[in-house]
Formats: C-alpha cells, sequence, structure tokens
C-alpha cells in the first residue's frame, strides 16, 4: 500500500474535535453507544436501520450501503461503529478528503475482508475519479486497476468481496446522483430535543462516574443547540468546574458558573455566535449584510460564519438569509439587548 494510501486510513482522530487532546480524544470515544439500544434518539433511522442490519445478519451476506447525512455531532460516526458491530464485522474509517487518487481508494478496497464495513467520512469530499471507482466497487464489487500508462496502458480487473459502505454527509446535496443512489438505505439525521438530551448528559455522566443533579442536567441539555457532542463536551467542562471549584458534584450553581466562564448562554448562544449577532445589530443596523463582510466584521473565515455560526442562529429565528444578505430578526435585539430604530439604527436598551 502506497504512503497515500496508508494514510487515506486516517481519520479517528479528526472525527473530534481538532485541538483535543489525547485523553479527551478517549473519552469522547468511551461516550459513544455501542448498540442501536443505547443510541438515544433518531427513533425512526434506528428502527430502519435496525431491520436493514437484522435482515442482512439473517442471511448471511453483507449489508447494504448505508448513507447517514445531517449536520455535525449528531451521531452520524457512531451509528457507522454501531453497523459494524451489530454485524460484528471490522470497521475501516477514512474520509473524503483523506483519498487523494483513485489508487488511494483501489489500496483500500483491496485490502478489505468479507463483511467488513468502510466507513468514509465527509463523503461528499471525494474527487471525482475516486467516486467513479467507488460507484462499480459499490454496485459490482469490483474495481479496475490500471497498469502502465498511455496506449500500453492495461486494465486489470480486481474481484472485491462484499462489503458495506457507510458514508456521512454534512451536505448531502453535493453528492452526484450516481453516488446516491447505490446506497441502500439513506438516513437523515435530526437536531435532538431538550428531554433527548437529558436522557444522554444523564447516560454520559454516569459513564464518567460524576454525580450530577437533575436540574444541572436539564440546564445543560437546554444549552447544547440539539447537539450530543456538544452536550457531552459541555458536561466535561462543568465536570472540570465541579472538580477544581467546587466538591466534585455537578449542581445546578457550578452548571450555571461553568457554563458562564466558557461563554454559553440560555439559549447555547457562545462567543462567536453572539459576535455575528452583535455585528449584525450594531455594526450594520440589522442587515442585509453580505458573507464576507459579515466574516472580515467578526474575524472569522465566511465558511465558519456560514457552516456552524448561521445554521444554529437561523434555527432558533434570530437571523434569516435573504438574497441581499443576512437580516437580525427582532428577537435577535432582544437577546442581545439591543433596539432597533426605525430608521435602521441601532442603541443599547438604557
Amino acid at each position: 500500500m502506497s504512503d497515500t494510501g496508508s494514510e487515506a486510513w486516517e481519520g479517528v482522530d479528526r472525527l473530534v474535535a481538532g485541538d483535543a487532546d489525547a485523553l479527551e480524544r478517549s473519552t469522547e470515544a468511551a461516550l459513544r453507544p455501542s448498540s442501536l439500544q443505547e443510541f438515544v434518539g433518531q427513533e425512526s433511522v434506528r428502527e430502519q436501520l435496525s431491520l436493514v442490519l437484522t435482515a442482512a445478519v439473517a442471511r448471511g451476506n453483507a449489508a447494504d450501503h448505508v448513507l447517514l447525512s445531517g449536520p455535525p455531532g449528531l451521531g452520524k460516526t457512531t451509528l457507522a461503529m454501531i453497523v459494524a458491530g451489530e454485524l460484528g464485522a471490522a470497521l475501516r474509517l477514512t474520509s473524503g478528503p483523506a483519498i487523494q487518487h483513485a489508487g488511494d481508494l483501489a489500496a483500500i478496497l483491496s485490502s478489505l475482508e468479507a463483511g467488513d464495513v468502510l466507513f468514509i467520512d465527509e463523503i461528499h469530499r471525494l474527487a471525482r475519479p475516486v467516486e467513479e471507482m467507488l460507484y462499480l466497487a459499490m454496485e459490482d464489487f469490483r474495481v479496475d486497476v490500471v497498469v502502465g500508462k498511455g496506449p500500453g496502458a492495461t486494465s486489470i480487473p480486481l474481484t472485491l468481496p462484499g462489503f458495506t459502505v457507510v458514508g456521512a454527509t454534512t451536505r448531502a446535496g453535493l453528492l452526484p446522483a450516481p453516488l446516491r443512489d447505490r446506497f441502500g438505505f439513506t438516513a437523515h439525521l435530526d437536531f435532538y430535543s431538550p428531554q433527548e438530551l437529558l436522557r444522554i448528559v444523564d447516560r454520559s455522566a454516569g459513564k464518567l462516574g460524576f454525580t450530577i443533579t437533575p436540574d444541572a442536567a436539564a440546564e445543560i441539555a437546554s444549552r447544547s443547540r440539539g447537539t450530543p457532542r456538544i452536550a457531552n463536551r459541555l458536561l466535561r467542562r462543568v465536570r472540570d468546574y465541579a472538580e477544581v471549584h467546587g466538591d466534585g458534584d455537578g449542581t445546578l450553581a457550578s452548571a450555571r458558573a461553568a457554563l458562564e466562564m466558557y461563554e454559553v448562554d440560555e439559549r447555547g448562544l457562545d462567543r462567536l455566535d453572539r459576535a455575528v449577532l452583535t455585528a449584525i445589530c450594531t455594526r450594520f443596523a440589522g442587515g442585509p449584510v453580505g458573507l464576507s463582510t459579515l466574516a472580515v466584521a467578526v474575524g472569522e473565515e465566511a465558511e465558519t460564519v456560514e457552516a456552524v455560526v448561521e445554521p444554529f442562529l437561523v434555527r432558533e429565528g434570530l437571523i434569516t438569509r435573504t438574497a441581499r444578505g443576512r437580516v437580525a430578526t427582532a428577537e435577535a435585539f432582544a437577546h442581545i439587548g439591543v433596539k432597533g430604530g426605525a430608521s435602521g439604527t441601532s442603541r443599547l436598551f438604557e
């Protein structure tokens, strides 16, 4: 296998926060549910996926290919691990950006064994030659390896054992139709309700050996933006605060103090969220303002504002996106304590 092909397997570390250290990553992994029964939320997806996997096991065949879409942090990677566990198969992890050439994918596919599960994160970012090779591999379990160059090049067909591809994407619309059509089961993961997040916080606290009161757990759940990954991260920060500044138990007071220290407000907005709202409301009189201009105003990349900040603010009803740019709603002005004047100007509440 080439060096690049070997690198294509590397993907576990980048599936959690890039700045997390080894201990943080191991803790994140320890909190993941290991079966569909343990997985909280997404009831419809769990029921449908369970049927697919149970039928495959009963037939003794590889399961149909699975496509999971949805915002980051909702459990796509966890479900891929669960798929492998339910099938009793080995899990191979890689990502779209890590597979640069068709040869990289050929090296990965040729090392698969019968029944293996290949997880491709950010599958929408695969290069076109890689996609075309994957089409054939997923449908016919075969790849054509080209040996040589020019007129003397020879295509050698390579038969593959039956395997299951689990693809994850945050932008399903970018997947070409031929690739999307080769998945036998597709599912979209939705944001979690506060009640579901409360169950996740309680479960994670138990795994961490951290005693937390029901109202403190509810406080964390309500500020987690409907996302289990954020709920688990905030839980760990509350635990740190309780151990350093308290008696080690998670009370409502320690939870609120910890979340205030980490600048997560009562609606789950963090420093960057509020910076974006404040810029729109005060510097641009409520908008509309273009994405690039807004990104410069808050000192962030436009892609970060568009992919990380905007979806949550739009879902919360704090901004709207129009053809002319981003516009703050009345609720946004109220949230940051700013009044919008009839002339489009704004001033702080007196």
